[in-house]
């Protein structure tokens, strides 16, 4: 029987990556599609030699064509952190909104179904903990984190629009704090901006007075959660996470254990709309999916950390960046 195909856009990031892993496991052809702009080739070499792995070099902001029958789409492709889209906010906004109407209009041509990534940032600055699907969120439209948090919202709106309007089959996952393996050292998110400066032996960098949470998932469990998504009969969002919340003070003192670092703490001014609180409201995986996260923080933070040691030096020392504790 001929196998499965699936195109997964932002494949040689960090989530990318190790969703085409899960998917040459479960014996999937995988297609590949990203246009390296904060994606690694490195990430998915090993694929390179599979019959059943094909890579395409492609920005999905333009249109997108792939050849022969399509089962599944899984759209990633997207800067996914705070150094990311101030830097490249244009960039962000179009993959958010061209780039998903592109990838609407391939799976209605190839009756493809179609999960796409949406992201807890949805809800903005909380006012309600734990976050529940059916919160509708506190976004600034027009402030620093717009581009991101408002790309992802009309993601989801013209997703459910296609659903409902031309009966396409479609997924959306909310995807809370996620960590492991292949994460950038230097892309802004707290956790490997505390690891990173760990490594380097410089102090560690508290934004605000340390008390705002948040909730981290590995990456092993969140691919988990949305290969169960993708072949679930659920169309409305689902948040994938773990509902495990810290402080980001206490989250820093959990580092300085693991690392030994020496070095002392500081504190900087909280970035304009940095979410106080973040945490998953996930009952609706447990009763849909049957899903919860089965990797406890420490476990996973000791994987993480034995992969950013075994980076080389230049990789670990080179930084161009201010980072934030918000994602």
């Amino acid at each position: 029987m001929a196998r499965k195909r699936i195109l997964i856009t932002g494949a040689a990031g960090f989530l990318g990556s190790h969703l085409c892993d899960r998917f040459i496991k479960e014996d999937f052809q995988v297609i590949g599609m990203d246009n390296l702009i904060t994606g690694d080739l490195r990430n998915i070499e090993h694929l390179f030699k599979l019959e059943n792995f094909e890579f395409y070099n492609h920005d999905v902001s333009k249109f997108v064509y792939v050849a022969g029958n399509l089962d599944y789409i899984l759209h990633f492709a997207s800067p996914a952190s705070p150094i990311d889209y101030l830097k490249i906010p244009i960039q962000t906004l179009k993959v958010g909104s061209l780039g998903i109407h592109n990838l609407l209009g391939l799976a209605r041509s190839k009756k493809s179904r179609l999960l796409i990534a949406s992201t807890s940032e949805v809800y903005g600055d909380p006012t309600v903990n734990p976050q529940p699907e059916e919160y509708w969120g506190n976004v600034n439209p027009v402030g620093p984190r717009g581009v991101y948090d408002e790309a992802k919202r009309f993601q989801e709106a013209i997703t459910m629009a296609y659903h409902t309007f031309h009966g396409l089959e479609t997924r959306i996952v909310r995807i809370f704090n996620t960590y492991g393996p292949r994460m950038r050292l230097n892309d802004g998110r707290v956790l490997p901006a505390f690891i990173g400066q760990a490594l380097r032996g410089e102090d560690l960098t508290i934004f605000g007075d340390g008390s705002q949470t948040r909730s981290f998932c590995y990456v092993d469990d969140l691919v988990e959660g949305i290969y169960r998504l993708l072949f679930s009969d659920y169309v409305q969002p689902m948040n994938i996470g773990n509902p495990d919340e810290i402080t980001i003070k206490e989250f820093c003192e959990e580092i300085i254990k693991l690392t030994g670092a020496k070095q002392k703490v500081v504190y900087n001014e909280l970035p304009t709309d940095d979410p106080k609180q973040r945490r998953p409201d996930i009952i609706k995986a447990k009763a849909i999916l049957g899903w919860e996260p089965k990797v406890n923080r420490a476990e996973g933070l000791k994987i993480t950390y034995e992969y950013f040691k075994s980076l080389s030096e230049h990789e670990i020392k080179h930084k161009d960046f201010t980072y934030y504790n918000n994602k």
